[in-house]
């Protein structure tokens, strides 16, 4: 019977192994051995370039996805909250009272901080209650960078007529023959129990929802809320920390938050623009009236202005649909077959 023998070679003198048998003489060839080759530091330098590069490259954009995903979240969680604590309110109209004069300046009061203190306050968590002269202690930026890429505002407004003169038409030259003023409001300003800060433009006479067209949408807005996600700290920009929450109608209120694309999608009928929407990102939509009246009110945020946009809403007639002149603020029935611009939201 044959039996095998393996020997081992030890340290640097050892030998190979092999094998033999009972009838053979055992044998022990050297071992060789493979010296291993290390990286020298000029390629581990070279490596580490080459990571840092590409590291250089990637991760910024890998941080803008996570701080986008981030926003996105709270903004539909500050949404959620909003709008179940407006619905809350038996109405949205007559906190504080309008000192009305004979100019834009003088009628100025503090009905949005009788409308937060004596109203929100009451059906939403609020730390911080700012007046309109120290808006920046409740973390409201005064620079804020608009959809667009422009600089909205270097200093955050005061009063309603400060954020959006177009609640005054007889400050433009080009309006035509249309004629609308708004009462002015002061600004107000809290700080939510989750970190937001959030500015607040109130009219205490909005007008309820009306049937048809050619009327002003200016009236109709309750309260338009400007969020800062996260306070006083950068971007400090519209479409990512900064945002915009509205709330129309005083009874049987409708709140939205439209987030649109920065300029038009393309011009097309009514019955295309909602395609349109979804073909060029399957998040958009096509925003309804009163989600048009919202991109109207904070304009100053977005920055272009155009004249006739489309709504996704149809009238009782299938023929004709809602479009508004963003330039002006009049909700308009047009035939569902001529062109219009479209824009196009995330909800």
């Amino acid at each position: 019977m044959k039996k095998l023998i393996v020997n081992i070679c030890a340290g640097g003198g050892g030998s190979r192994l092999s094998r033999s048998t009972e009838s053979r003489a055992l044998h022990c060839d050297p071992c060789v051995w493979t010296k291993s080759r290390a990286f020298t530091m000029a390629e581990i330098l070279l490596s580490l370039t080459i990571i840092g590069v590409v590291a250089a490259i990637t991760l910024p954009s890998l941080t803008g996805n996570i701080n986008e995903r981030t926003w996105n979240t709270q903004r539909k969680a500050l949404y959620a909250r909003f709008s179940q604590a407006i619905a809350l309110m038996p109405a949205l109209n007559g906190y504080g009272t309008l000192i009305e004069g004979s100019d834009s300046t003088s009628a100025v009061d503090t009905a949005a901080e009788t409308f937060v203190t004596e109203g929100l306050s009451k059906v939403l968590k609020i730390n911080n209650i700012c007046d309109s002269e120290h808006l920046a202690d409740c973390g409201i930026p005064a620079k804020i960078t608009a959809l667009n890429g422009r600089i909205a505002y270097s200093t955050f407004p005061k009063t309603l007529l400060e954020f959006n003169q177009s609640f005054d038409y007889s400050l433009s030259a080009d309006w035509g023959n249309f004629s609308y003023k708004q009462p002015d409001t002061k600004a107000a300003a809290f700080e939510t129990a989750n970190g937001e800060s959030i500015a607040v433009f109130y009219y205490p006479r909005c007008q309820p929802r009306t049937e048809g067209a050619g009327y002003y949408v200016a009236p109709k807005m309750c309260a338009n809320f400007i969020y800062d996600l996260n306070g006083a700290k950068g971007p400090n920009t519209v479409g990512k920390d900064i945002g915009f929450i509205t709330a129309v109608y005083p009874s049987d209120s409708v709140v939205v938050a439209p987030l649109p694309t920065p300029a038009i999608v393309g011009m097309t009928t009514q019955r295309l623009a909602a395609r349109m929407c979804t073909n060029f990102n399957a998040e958009t939509r096509l925003p309804n009236n009163e989600e048009l009246m919202s991109l109207f009110y904070n304009k100053p945020l977005l920055g272009p202005d155009y004249y006739d946009i489309w709504s996704n809403t149809i009238s009782t007639n299938i023929n004709l649909g809602y479009s508004m002149q963003l330039k002006t603020g009049i909700m308009n029935l047009r035939a569902r077959g001529m062109t219009d611009n479209v824009i196009c939201i995330m909800r």
